[in-house]
């Protein structure tokens, strides 16, 4: 009983018993108005409903469709009109799940998931189906393996999205001729077994160092590339030679408290007299007719 209907009730109730206790007032149609009053304040939260704004009522009169009542107040016909069923119109949940379903490389999988429907046509999830709460269940589980089955392991967990996507379609297409709306399925987890957990991570490990084993061959090989430019570069510039042999003297000396031995022949290459003639005796062929010395003057 809504509080509408409840103080109707009360009213009509008092009322019909005020008339009726009221004696010769009404003369002749004290007991026929009082005894209506009084029927009509019995009948009154059967004929007199309210319904929440979320859901819905379906009303069949004598048996048949009358029609989905609701959001508030609506007058129905005691005893003839009734209330089949009451539907929320609600976005709600079910989780379901497939347990030791076989994905298409047959690796056995225990996959949870959840899914958010909502009805969108009352009559027909009143009159299609008798509970399409267990249908949409059954319906989700049914298409959440037959998806396993027609995916591989690998796809089921990198591309969860669309796995996700592709559920959705498939029982919104089968629930769609219940008058119910599925929003969106998401899988929460896809639990295997440890072995195959253990022989994944191995694998993932070993890719890991064949790509960092990869790496490491195209730096060295980048790093011996700038070796071979370099070398080119001093044997071309007998000054660059000697400002980077400066440079690693100085390096080598800029801490504190260092003591540094040098070879006097690493200070006699500082000279760039020195340094020309070296270069000039790797490389006889740059003065013809002459025979470098050995400090690098020509005898």
């Amino acid at each position: 009983m809504n509080p509408i209907s409840g103080l109707l009730f009360f009213v009509l109730i008092g009322a019909g018993a005020l008339i009726l206790g009221m004696g010769t007032a009404f003369g002749g149609l004290r007991l026929p108005l009082g005894g209506l009053l009084v029927v009509l304040g019995g009948l009154a939260p059967l004929a007199l409903l309210m319904i929440d704004q979320w859901e819905r009522v379906v009303v069949l009169r004598l048996g048949r469709f009358q029609g989905a009542k609701g959001p508030g107040l609506f007058w129905i016909i005691p005893f003839i009109d009734r209330v089949a069923v009451r539907i929320d119109q609600r976005i709600q949940t079910i989780a379901f799940g497939a347990e030791k379903a076989l994905t298409k490389d047959t690796v056995p999988v225990d996959v949870d998931a959840v899914i958010f429907w909502q009805v969108h046509d009352p009559e027909r999830a009143a009159l299609e189906i008798a509970d399409y709460r267990v249908a949409i269940a059954q319906v989700a589980q049914t298409s959440l393996r037959e998806s396993i089955g027609s995916t591989p392991l690998t796809s089921l967990l990198s591309e969860r999205k669309k796995v996700d996507e592709k559920l959705r379609e498939e029982i919104g297409r089968k629930t769609a001729e219940w008058g119910v709306a599925v929003i969106s399925v998401e899988i929460r987890d896809v639990a295997i077994p440890l072995s195959l957990q253990d022989a994944m991570s191995r694998q993932a490990q070993a890719e890991r160092e064949r790509e960092a084993r990869v790496i490491l061959g195209a730096a060295e090989k980048q790093v011996a590339q700038q070796f071979l430019e370099a070398a080119d570069t001093y044997s071309k510039n007998p000054a660059a030679l000697q400002l980077r042999a400066m440079n690693i003297i100085y390096e080598t000396t800029k801490e504190r408290g260092a003591t540094i031995l040098i070879p006097t022949a690493m200070v006699d290459a500082m000279n760039p007299g020195g340094v020309l003639g070296l270069v000039n005796s790797a490389n006889p062929s740059s003065t013809p007719g002459a025979a470098p010395g050995p400090w690098g003057k020509t005898s």
